[in-house]
């Protein structure tokens, strides 16, 4: 089942990166000669040292959903307009002779017609 997978592939993930959280922290408290972050929420001594690894594991976890997991549901008329609204007015005269020049080499047959609609 496809649900297997994710979890393993999660597990793999977690056991590779979340450690580096640790390491990430633990190289934080000793450049500023911090014992613990327990003074980040009064009362609760090291509870938030017990975080570091969830927190990076949180931002890889959220990247492997949003890339195999959520779907992606992109239309050409999304895609090209991500495209021109990040060309200079230069690039987007280029691109659209650039076009223009391969669609009077190659016109379109009925098959790529249909598949169009």
């Amino acid at each position: 089942m496809p649900v297997q997978w994710h979890a393993l592939a999660l597990g793999l993930l977690a056991s590779i990166i979340a450690p580096f959280g640790g390491f990430f922290a633990s190289g934080f408290k000793r450049a500023f000669n911090i014992k613990d972050f327990g003074d980040s929420i009064p009362g609760h001594g090291g509870i938030t040292d017990r975080m570091d690894c969830q927190m990076v594991m949180a931002v890889f976890a959220y990247i492997y959903h949003q890339s195999f997991i959520a779907p992606q549901n992109f239309s050409v008329e999304i895609i090209l307009d991500q495209i021109i609204r990040n060309l200079a007015y230069e690039e987007q005269k280029y691109l659209y002779e650039r076009l223009g020049e391969i669609f009077h080499e190659r016109p379109l047959t009925q098959s790529s017609q249909l598949a169009c609609l």
